[in-house]
């Protein structure tokens, strides 16, 4: 079988460590990025859900975004229904470097796709998503305190 799944983490972890060297003039590292994006994308997200989008656990999302919280990028602000819910939003500081974050991301996207005719990249982008599919089930089956049988 092909080691598809190598390729793909060479791949994320590469594109990751690019980020993280070229968004650290704005402060931003160890993937937070992916979380100001997130948040950007989807005002008012809670943060299980960005954990789940991002697929880490709850205490690393937390720490991710207490320190986003910190340098000012982002604000929990109380649900108007449940005051126990805490939603998320982009300051206008996190905001302002939504666009320059886009960029790299649709860049990354360009360089990575290089080559490709449109339709090849329908077919990789269905295909990848069948594949995530897969991998949301085995996810949330160990998340759950669950153990594989290999």
């Amino acid at each position: 079988m092909r080691e598809i799944l190598r390729e793909i983490g060479m791949i994320a972890r590469a594109l990751d460590s690019i980020s993280n060297i070229e968004f650290k003039a704005i402060d931003l590292t160890k993937g937070q990025y992916l979380y100001l994006i997130r948040i950007c994308e989807n005002p008012g997200i809670i943060q299980e859900k960005v954990a789940e989008m991002i697929k880490v656990d709850r205490t690393t999302a937390a720490r991710a975004i207490q320190k986003l919280e910190l340098q000012g990028l982002i604000e929990k602000r109380n649900d108007e229904e449940n005051k126990k819910i805490k939603k998320l939003y982009a300051t206008e500081k996190g905001q302002e470097m939504y666009p320059f974050l886009k960029r790299e991301g649709d860049y990354s996207n360009k360089v990575a796709l290089n080559g490709f005719s449109q339709e090849e990249i329908e077919t990789i982008h269905h295909l990848l998503q069948r594949v995530r599919s897969n991998i949301d089930v085995e996810w949330d089956y160990v998340k759950k305190g669950n153990k594989r049988e290999y």
